[in-house]
């Protein structure tokens, strides 16, 4: 949620930071609601002394006796009446600012590049070279059902189209890449490893800014008013909330293994085939809670760390910085890793590192105590380190043979029992 009292100073700003991500947000009407909200408080508050005064008076007439004191009495009520009036409809107006603050996005950091969409994104950084093969490469979705540990029929059979079941070295294969994702974060990256609930309240959504924005891409559990998690970022990131966390203790860096569920896979098409675009995945992320003076270079560092793990893995992949038009809803800055998957002749998004600046945490309560002993605004990072199955389908169409095998990176292995190559027999 965006900074009211910010918004109240620098208008023209904020209308610029939203024109730039082509939102359309209601400035004057945000500003004169907040006025009537404010009108109404100051109102309430004096009419709220008036209701004071007038119980003294109750008493001062008592001593009188009389008429004087119904007189008094009945002023009182009808003050009390005319607070509880005021107040119902500051109150209600209230409600509809927060609404209308709900779904406004974050404005994006100042060198976030400006365009209107994804083509204008800007390529940041490439490294390594597409694969060159001495044979026409296949993409995942023939290699996998050809060794036996991809099977997207049966899964569909029993769970529907968007969903995917991995069997022998290909289950083995991904659960190897989520433990030496894990183990690479936490033994040299400084993150500590969380276990987290998988379902979660609308309260945390909102705190994340899932909700009420993308209410529709959720899975829900109506009986219990839960939602099934579409990514670890929202129980991590809301593990503090309403918090005070001292400085000194800042940065606090959390990596949480995860399935992810999302309704939005996509429509059919090669952009969809086989584990491209799926319901359900396996993801590792990385959450950030720091302070406003490092978040930016905080960001570089957490995407480093994703960055990393790629180039231990041996794919070719690129960095886009998003541009304004295509960062996403709460996010002021945005840079996506993309996977090259040669078989399906693909960039594959397989993180996206953000900095969602005091955008969450105002929404969340998350706050800290700095040395000077003030209470600030966390800022909160994320990103995933990295996100399955895209990762795999880049591993597996990378490292393929002439024959159908596939050469497992070297980095796998120990978590593989030593296993080099995926077979047909394997």
């Amino acid at each position: 949620m965006i900074d009211l009292a910010a918004l109240r100073t620098q208008p023209d700003a904020f209308r610029a930071a939203w024109s730039a991500r082509g939102a359309a947000v209601d400035v004057d009407g945000l500003l004169a609601l907040d006025q009537q909200v404010r009108a109404l408080k100051t109102r309430a508050e004096g009419i709220k002394a008036e209701v004071n005064a007038a119980s003294k008076a109750i008493g001062m007439a008592a001593k009188a006796g009389g008429a004087a004191v119904e007189e008094a009495k009945a002023k009182a009520r009808a003050l009390g009446d005319q607070h509880k009036a005021v107040d119902t409809e500051r109150e209600a107006l209230e409600k509809e600012l927060q609404a209308a603050l709900m779904v406004v996005p974050n404005p994006c950091l100042p060198d976030v590049p400006v365009g209107k969409d994804a083509s204008e994104n800007r390529v940041a950084a490439t490294w390594g070279t597409a694969p060159a093969f001495a044979f026409a490469p296949k993409a995942h979705w023939d290699l996998g059902p050809a060794l036996g540990i991809m099977d997207f029929e049966r899964a569909a059979k029993i769970s529907g189209s968007g969903f995917a079941s991995l069997r022998g070295a290909g289950a083995r294969l991904s659960r190897a890449l989520v433990s030496w994702f894990l183990d690479t974060h936490t033994t040299r990256n400084g993150y500590t490893e969380l276990a987290v609930p998988y379902l979660v309240t609308p309260k945390t959504m909102t705190g994340t800014g899932q909700l009420p924005k993308f209410a529709d891409q959720l899975y829900r559990c109506a009986d219990d008013d839960l939602l099934l998690i579409p990514t670890a970022e929202v129980p991590v990131t809301n593990l503090h909330a309403g918090e005070i966390i001292d400085e000194a203790a800042l940065p606090v860096r959390y990596t949480c293994h995860t399935p992810c569920f999302r309704r939005e896979a996509g429509a059919a098409g090669v952009g969809t085939r086989g584990l491209t675009r799926v319901h359900q995945f396996d993801k590792v992320e990385v959450v950030w809670l720091t302070t406003p003076e490092r978040s930016r270079a905080d960001l570089d560092t957490l995407r480093g760390h994703a960055e990393h793990l790629l180039q231990e893995l041996g794919l070719h992949y690129r960095v886009l910085q998003l541009c304004t038009g295509d960062t996403g809803f709460g996010s002021a800055m945005t840079f996506d890793l993309e996977v090259w998957a040669p078989g399906a002749n693909a960039w594959l998004e397989v993180s996206s590192c953000s900095t969602f600046t005091d955008f969450q945490s105002r929404r969340a309560d998350l706050r800290y105590r700095g040395a000077d002993s003030k209470l600030r605004l966390l800022h909160t990072l994320n990103g995933s380190a990295l996100a399955l199955p895209r990762c795999l389908i880049a591993l597996i169409e990378t490292w393929q043979q002439a024959d159908g095998s596939i050469t497992v990176p070297p980095v796998l292995r120990p978590y593989l029992g030593g296993l080099d190559r995926i077979t047909a027999t394997a």
